[in-house]
């Protein structure tokens, strides 16, 4: 049974809202050739994922956020000049 807890973050950046969810990681699966992974928080949107960075529970909520908004800076609000 998994001992992760799902979380979930609605950021308001920009004027625009974000939402974030943690997802926990995978074993590694020789049989599908999938390496394991750490667990790790994506960005939703339009029925798709990204993933931003990885998930630390004890992390602060400011740190976090502010993590999340630097992300979007980067690669949503980028200039593309």
């Amino acid at each position: 049974m998994s001992k992760h807890t799902v979380e979930q973050v609605h950021l308001r950046h920009r004027g625009r809202v974000f939402h974030f969810v943690s997802y926990e990681g995978r074993a590694e699966d020789r049989k599908k050739n999938r390496a394991a992974t750490d667990p790790a928080w994506f960005l939703m949107n339009a029925g798709k994922r990204w993933e931003v960075m990885p998930h630390q529970p004890s992390q602060e909520q400011g740190e976090r956020d502010g993590l999340f908004a630097a992300w979007l800076e980067r690669y949503v609000f980028a200039s593309t000049v």
